[in-house]
């Protein structure tokens, strides 16, 4: 930053790809601290002009302030958007949690569950970084990040308990071609968010071995469902999954290629280990992370999710992709709506027919 220039006021933990995008979104309009894990990342990052490892190919701009410095958080009065993947939420903010200043909002556009504690991301970062749930929101939607880092039409849902600040999130990120909704479902978002990478990895190795689209579409339906199944049981607003986080979502890294979880799906159809696969993908596959916590849940909520186990199986079980997608397709047919029968009886009302 040059003499005179004001300092930052948002904040963006995380240089990934997605973090990444985003701060350069907001400096298009004003400056803003992105805040790398090492002092060697950020230096590249400062001498490139780019993020060539996660985001190639894209320039970023004067108005991004790359450090390492924990300390310059401080700085971030306004919004601090927390960005990194789900496995290092708890260690990340625990390192410079403290130093996010009580004014601040603290946006949270990190998809995933929390392994032994199941605890959704913006309640990971209030517990590791002491942030009160009135000041937590949460991003999600179809997010591709090179495609938004280009300029390309996206949209995403904000949630939060405060009906103000998802307003000041909106006011802050909103571009025409970054559009923005609202939402009070912050449960429902983040379920979303997490389970449907589950999804794309079994979409992917659908794909992977040929499925065609009349099946993969019956596999992303009857995701969308058991997904749908473990909000309902957990309380969230079974709407919200109809919406920009879940079905929005869905279609995006299900159908998308440039979906690191569908990418890990198609290598597990190549007959890959994860062990293998893990360290070739250009960035985290949050489903490969996710679906442990995912299925312990659902035990929790005495919910069946056969999608999600059977990515369980291929990922971790040794089990072979087709012989997964098989006992799939062997399960025994039933009532196409039975699985919301829980939402009908929570709302009190009559189950029709």
């Amino acid at each position: 930053m040059t003499d005179g220039t004001p300092s930052p006021r948002v904040a963006v933990i995380g240089a990934g790809a997605w973090g990444t995008t985003l701060a350069a979104l907001i400096a298009r309009q004003e400056p803003v601290t992105l805040l790398a894990h090492s002092e060697a990342s950020a230096a590249r990052i400062r001498t490139d002009g780019r993020n060539e490892r996660r985001l190639p190919g894209i320039d970023l701009g004067p108005g991004i302030r790359v450090t390492a410095d924990a300390s310059e958080l401080r700085q971030a009065s306004d919004l601090v958007i927390v960005a990194v993947p789900s496995q290092h939420v708890r260690p990340t903010m625990a390192r410079v949690g403290h130093g996010i200043p009580p004014s601040a909002d603290v946006l949270s556009v990190v998809k995933g569950l929390e392994p032994g504690t199941l605890m959704r991301m913006t309640e990971v970062v209030g517990d590791a970084g002491t942030v009160a749930p009135t000041r937590l929101a949460a991003l999600s939607g179809p997010n591709l990040a090179i495609e938004i880092a280009r300029g390309l039409p996206a949209s995403a849902v904000v949630a939060a308990e405060e009906p103000v600040l998802a307003d000041r999130v909106v006011e802050r990120l909103s571009r025409r071609e970054f559009r923005l909704y609202v939402n009070n479902d912050v449960l429902g978002v983040e379920l979303c968010g997490a389970l449907k990478n589950i999804i794309a990895v079994a979409a992917g190795a659908a794909d992977g071995l040929g499925f065609g689209d009349n099946g993969k579409a019956g596999l992303m339906t009857r995701g969308l469902a058991e997904m749908t199944r473990l909000g309902i049981a957990a309380g969230a607003n079974p709407l919200t999954f109809a919406g920009l986080a879940g079905l929005g979502d869905v279609i995006a890294t299900c159908g998308s290629r440039l979906s690191r979880n569908h990418r890990l799906g198609e290598e597990l159809a190549r007959g890959r280990k994860w062990a293998d696969i893990e360290g070739s993908l250009p960035g985290v596959a949050e489903g490969a992370y996710t679906v442990e916590a995912a299925l312990a849940l659902a035990r929790r909520l005495e919910v069946e999710m056969p999608i999600a186990q059977e990515v369980h199986n291929a990922l971790f079980e040794g089990k072979s992709v087709q012989r997964c997608l098989v006992d799939l397709l062997a399960r025994e047919t039933k009532d196409e709506l039975a699985d919301f029968r829980r939402w009908v009886d929570r709302l009190g009302v009559g189950a029709p027919g």
